[in-house]
């Protein structure tokens, strides 16, 4: 059967989310409709498209995460639906295209990833050349301090690279100094026992992708989350590798993740240096990476200060103060 022979595809949408997908009279279908080759049409619950099967693939991602954006929404906007076929690869014309390279126009911040639940662009400078090199580099290392937004724009990355299908899976990764690494004595599994450490992870990863999107994604393996001493033994291909909070890496651990990587695979390590919890401060891993590998070709080094800080202005002052910049 060739891709472009017209077939006929039932998809089924949940009974609550079906009046607000379809839209008044049918007008999100209609609005899809047309901008794509396929005919739609709804039928109860369901949904039928007629068209090639290339395309029923892409629809049926579009309505999967159309379904999930309903469940948490009252409405859905035109620009909701445009960026959801942009992530499917439907170019909006009537025929199947790529998702577009998004590159800024002048004076126009950079789109970082385009998910369902929001648009994430850089905020400055140092925010821009932080997502290019990510984009051009396989390892790359962003120092600075909290409210840098860092960590936030390496998540936004990786789920841009996931949906992209540029990697199979993310990987976000932290050591767990507080616990010694072994998490042994803490209750639950192994997800409830890191939990409170991976917060801020879970957090940029929520104003990224649905609920439901993000657990299934886990419970599937598709984002995994691990403390950093279970990467020990592991070859990471194809991935989307994050270590946050790098700066509280001993020298053995730092090797041991960057030797992880395998084929296919790209890392951000984010890590503030003035917040280091190791016993001796002076052993980070990140504080040596730093010093011995600047200069070789694959790797970037970025790092970020109080002027970077896109959180509250207070949070800049509060920096400063302790960095004792702080103005009469």
């Amino acid at each position: 059967m060739r891709d472009s022979e017209l077939l006929e595809l039932y998809i089924g949408i949940d009974d609550m989310a079906a009046p607000i997908l379809y839209g008044a009279g049918d007008a999100h279908l209609r609005y899809i409709e047309g901008r794509v080759s396929s005919k739609i049409s709804a039928r109860g619950s369901r949904i039928l498209v007629r068209g090639p099967l290339v395309e029923q693939e892409k629809l049926k991602r579009v309505f999967s995460d159309l379904e999930a954006l309903c469940r948490q929404r009252e409405d859905i906007t035109s620009k909701d639906i445009d960026t959801i076929l942009r992530l499917a690869g439907i170019d909006g014309s009537g025929r199947n295209g790529s998702p577009d390279n998004r590159r800024a126009e002048p004076g126009e911040a950079a789109i970082v990833c385009e998910a369902a639940r929001s648009v994430v662009k850089a905020r400055g400078a140092n925010q821009e050349r932080f997502v290019r090199m990510m984009d051009e580099q396989t390892v790359v290392f962003a120092i600075g301090p909290a409210g840098t937004g860092k960590t936030y724009l390496a998540v936004a990355k990786a789920v841009d690279a996931f949906q992209r299908r540029q990697v199979d899976k993310i990987i976000l990764v932290r050591p767990v100094v507080e616990t010694g690494e072994t998490l042994g004595f803490l209750p639950g599994d192994i997800l409830e026992k890191v939990d409170p450490y991976f917060r801020p992870l879970y957090d940029a990863l929520g104003e990224m992708l649905t609920p439901d999107r993000m657990r299934r994604f886990i419970d599937r393996g598709l984002i995994e989350i691990a403390p950093l001493a279970y990467m020990r033994g592991r070859t990471l291909n194809n991935a989307f590798v994050i270590l946050d909070e790098a700066q509280n890496t001993t020298s053995g651990q730092m090797k041991m993740f960057l030797t992880r990587l395998g084929e296919s695979s790209r890392a951000v390590l984010t890590g503030d240096l003035t917040q280091i919890d190791l016993p001796d401060p002076t052993k980070s891993g990140l504080h040596e990476a730093r010093t011995l590998l600047q200069g070789i070709k694959g790797i970037g080094f970025i790092e970020f200060d109080a002027g970077d800080v896109v959180r509250h202005p207070l949070v800049t002052q509060i920096l400063k103060a302790y960095n004792g910049q702080v103005e009469s």
